[in-house]
């Protein structure tokens, strides 16, 4: 995942192609070039900050994601749609942080861990980039109905959180791996079934890649089709969504006179989720999405456009990934609710089963109005 793989593969530079135009080929869109663009330089930074930046979100991901994770199950059992989406949110992320590992040994070195894992780690890497995003959605959505429909969105909510999720959410993923399991493959650059016209390939002829082999005579076809796949499922959809969703939100907050100093802070908080979000997607969609039509010949390019874009996706796409470090702290941390439960489970002693009592019996039943402030977890912070 350090390289630029936007048909969810992570070795752009397991090739270490001379361009993000040829990052994913092997074949007949190469032999176009007489004088391919080198990217030795390119290659030995993303050796470097890959494994760098992955090493960082691993273990921020795993702490944050993991908190979540243990609070939860110290609260016995999910009691709110908002604890839900919690949950589904961190085991998304702490399964995607969990390939990373991979990955950076990967851009590192090699690949040193067979075909099975090459397949199994792109398989779990893909359903959970795109189940996490599809979450936030799912997330916007709640709030939008929570905060604009409060008085009768009850049951919508529990059938989004309970079933509609697995639907939007997982199984959407999960056969998007399809691709993974049909073209995921350890190769090695020796292999005279492969065409390698890249001169930087001699510089480690022994190198083993993991990542997804198109059919050579429609190669160019693949990439492009699973690369707007990825922009179209894995960013736009989502993020219209979630734009929507919280700019209504923002909408309703902004109307009457009541607790102005809590509609404030929940504005605050709100404006923070949607920035965040295209903050960390965007700069990497927008790459991807260049790199791709100047693979089409829609935009010219030449040498130095090809490296000055290939270092922008290899540094965006890290970007994209702090994503999952930065949910834990949006989506649950921030809220007031889980704060309390976090610091009952940190700090458990013989006491801490009568905290848990007090804090049940103070939520009581759940109200329209609680459950607006539960389900927007930031907005009551």
């Amino acid at each position: 995942m350090g390289d630029i793989h936007f048909d969810m593969e992570l070795t752009f530079e397991m090739f270490e192609n001379s361009t993000d135009n040829t990052s994913e080929e092997s074949g007949d869109f190469d032999l176009d070039f007489e004088e391919p663009c080198g990217s030795a330089l390119s290659s030995n930074f993303n050796k470097i900050f890959h494994p760098t930046v992955y090493g960082i979100i691993f273990t921020l991901g795993i702490i944050g994601n993991g908190l979540v994770i243990i609070i939860m199950g110290y609260q016995n059992k999910v009691k709110t749609m908002t604890d839900k989406y919690r949950l589904h949110l961190s085991v998304a992320d702490l399964l995607f942080v969990l390939t990373l590992p991979f990955w950076a040994v990967d851009a590192a070195k090699s690949w040193y861990f067979g075909s099975f894992l090459c397949v199994s780690v792109h398989m779990i890497y893909t359903v959970n980039l795109y189940s996490s995003v599809l979450i936030l959605a799912f997330i916007s959505l709640d709030r939008y109905l929570a905060v604009v429909r409060a008085t009768n969105s009850q049951a919508t909510r529990k059938l989004l959180a309970s079933r509609v999720i697995y639907v939007g959410v997982w199984l959407p993923a999960v056969i998007l791996t399809v691709p993974d399991m049909v073209f995921a493959r350890v190769p090695n650059t020796q292999s005279s079934n492969m065409t390698f016209i890249d001169e930087t390939i001699t510089i480690s002829d022994s190198r083993t890649i993991c990542q997804r082999i198109y059919p050579q005579e429609s190669h160019l076809i693949w990439t492009v089709v699973f690369r707007f796949q990825h922009i179209l499922v894995g960013f736009i959809l989502p993020g219209l969504v979630i734009l929507t969703c919280y700019c209504i939100i923002i909408a309703k907050l902004s109307q009457g006179s009541k607790g102005q100093k809590l509609k404030k802070k929940a504005l605050k908080t709100t404006v923070i989720l949607i920035v965040c979000f295209f903050s960390c997607w965007l700069p990497y969609c927008i790459g991807i999405f260049l790199d791709t039509l100047m693979m089409l010949n829609v935009v010219p390019s030449n040498c130095d456009l090809q490296r000055a874009m290939e270092k922008w996706i290899s540094i965006t796409e890290a970007l994209a990934y702090f994503h999952c470090c930065l949910n834990p702290i949006l989506y649950a941390f921030l809220g007031v609710k889980f704060k309390k439960t976090a610091r009952s489970a940190l700090t458990a002693n013989s006491r801490s089963s009568q905290k848990v009592n007090l804090m049940t019996k103070k939520r009581g039943p759940i109200s329209s109005v609680s459950t607006e402030s539960e389900s927007s977890s930031v907005l009551s912070s």
